[in-house]
């Protein structure tokens, strides 16, 4: 593949990405949602973060001799814990970075 060409796809897919995200907040005055479904949508922001961050936890899953000395593992078990206490998505991603911060050091300093 040529590099125009490979700058043609990007483009083209950078362009339908932003078509799709733009429609929705240009058609959002125009549509009435029904309540199930307005219940379904609060669910998106949820379901597309744990889809990012689920690879990232496992990423060094097989690197491990078990999943106990995962160290994102247990900064994901305190990121899970915080947002069923707070439902705060701030608070989750700051306590989950500051325990994976955390347990690194110290294992560092243990180890």
């Amino acid at each position: 593949m040529s590099t125009f060409s490979l700058w043609c796809v990007l483009l083209a897919g950078g362009l339908i990405t932003f078509a799709l995200r733009a429609s929705f907040i240009a058609l959002v005055d125009h549509v009435t949602l029904g309540p199930r479904m307005r219940a379904a949508l609060r669910y998106v922001p949820v379901a597309v973060f744990s889809a990012m961050a689920w690879p990232a936890v496992m990423a060094e899953a097989h690197a491990m001799p078990s999943a106990l000395g995962n160290l994102r593992i247990w900064a994901a078990a305190v990121a899970v814990l915080v947002a069923w206490r707070t439902r705060n998505v701030l608070y989750t991603v700051l306590a989950g970075m500051g325990a994976l911060w955390s347990l690194t050091a110290l294992a560092r300093f243990l180890g």
